[in-house]
């Protein structure tokens, strides 16, 4: 029998209390930073209707708020999963750390953990510094299996430090770029040796407090190692804060919270990745940041989190999505965001300012393709679909249909995870399974989960 496919949306949410109204970036309309309603409006309009699935959008010019929109059941105070984008932020840790003299871009990989160090460590392992991994230029031709434990390994159940020295160093570190999250997550790891606390905590007194941004959620390694490369959770406006910050060159409200030269040199390219001109990610690979095109640069994260940085016009984009086209979201931002920033400020138009306005207020995450209600209902409520052997380890779905509040059940080998979803709406729930995440990973207890699901047409 057929079951319905069901598309969970999944919205974090730690309960946390609003953030001050003086530590949000100020606010403005859109034509007094230089930029027209009407353009923005069209841009809302054409990402609302042909981009899969849009979570937020925050454009900041000229260190103000001009145009802020967030897909309910996404809101403002939502942290998004930024999956990748969370490199940037390792990053900035590791330059602080730098800074503070507790490592060098020079220090040898193997030095940080020497119980990990294979018997034998090959002279390319030997060679690779941290400049290395900052860079993705570790010399590995794969990525090092450090969070999944691959079958019949000696190495299962390993320390992700002793998994990653492990692996093949095939060629010269600092020779080829391999997009690569495991060195990412060396990183963290180091900076948590060097500093004694975890990437996340370090950067708490340094970067997080003093932007205004709550202690975020950030997933961690079996170690308890913050995961690095991604995992890191924060609400759309303080991508905003932190990409301003870095276009400020690490200057926040008077205090020089990133050395300048830190910034200029983790946002310069510093290997080569790529040689199409039209690719957003060919234009070259910094310290964990992307050089773009228009001389722009950014963090990005899996399935279209952006945090695009425009010196040149004096700008950040923050993006927050769930697309499949991740170039697709960029070029529409090059067509029609880009040439809509005017080097003066433009005459105010309340017509079109109320219009975006009223736009923002509407938007809506697309629900599930079909139907709400289905003669199948009473055919399948309550019974078990099991599932082959996968490397999510669900075993087991089931879905109890009610008219109130349906709920979907997922075995898995932990055991039974509700989560109620609403069909032809969204049903929020303070737990629920996270489809998507990794199996290694548990969503966090009192997360907010939004779900929908359709029946087949």
């Amino acid at each position: 029998m057929r079951i319905a496919l069901l598309l969970l949306t999944i919205v974090v949410n730690a309960l946390w209390s609003s953030v001050m109204a003086q530590s949000n970036l100020p606010r403005s309309t859109p034509e007094q930073q230089g930029v027209s309603s009407s353009d923005v409006l069209a841009f809302i309009d054409d990402v609302d209707s042909n981009v899969d699935t849009m979570n937020s959008f925050m454009l900041v010019r000229h260190g103000h708020v001009v145009a802020e929109a967030w897909w309910a059941p996404y809101e403002a105070e939502t942290p998004h999963v930024l999956y990748s984008l969370s490199k940037s932020f390792t990053s900035t840790a590791v330059g602080l750390a730098i800074h503070e003299g507790k490592l060098t871009l020079n220090d040898e990989v193997l030095r940080f953990f020497p119980e990990d160090v294979p018997a034998e460590p090959s002279a390319n392992l030997k060679a690779m510094r941290v400049r290395d991994l900052l860079r993705m230029t570790t010399g590995h031709q794969t990525e090092p299996p450090t969070w999944r434990d691959e079958p019949d390994s000696p190495l299962k159940g390993a320390t992700w430090t002793k998994k990653f020295y492990a692996h093949p160093v095939n060629f010269n570190p600092g020779t080829l770029f391999l997009y690569n999250t495991p060195a990412t997550y060396m990183q963290s790891a180091i900076v948590q040796k060097v500093s004694g606390m975890t990437v996340r905590d370090y950067l708490v007194p340094r970067l997080f407090e003093p932007l205004g941004i709550k202690t975020p959620i950030w997933f961690a390694s079996p170690e308890g190692v913050s995961a690095g490369g991604f995992g890191l959770n924060l609400r759309t406006e303080d991508l905003a804060k932190f990409g301003q910050l870095y276009l400020q060159n690490g200057e926040w409200n008077g205090r020089q919270l990133i050395p300048a030269a830190w910034v200029k040199q983790a946002t310069t390219r510093q290997t080569s990745n790529g040689s199409d001109p039209n690719s957003d990610w060919s234009q070259g690979y910094c310290f964990q940041f992307w050089r773009s095109r228009h001389n722009s640069y950014r963090g990005d994260g899996a399935f279209g989190q952006y945090l695009l940085v425009l010196p040149d016009q004096d700008a950040v984009i923050i993006i927050t999505s769930g697309v499949k086209n991740m170039q697709d979201v960029m070029n529409r931002v090059w067509d029609q965001l880009l040439p809509a920033m005017k080097p003066d400020a433009l005459p105010d138009n309340a017509d079109a300012t109320a219009n975006l306005q009223s736009k923002l207020k509407s938007l809506t995450v697309k629900m599930p393709p079909g139907n709400a209600t289905s003669s199948m209902a009473s055919e399948i409520s309550g019974k078990w679909f099991e599932f082959p052997e996968n490397d999510r380890g669900i075993k087991a779905v089931s879905i109890d249909v009610n008219a109130d509040a349906s709920t979907l059940t997922v075995r898995t080998s932990q055991g039974d995870v509700k989560t109620q979803l609403g069909f032809g709406s969204w049903q929020k729930t303070r737990s629920g399974f996270a489809s998507g995440m990794d199996s290694f990973i548990s969503v966090p207890e009192n997360t907010l989960i939004a779900a929908s699901g359709a029946w087949p047409e």
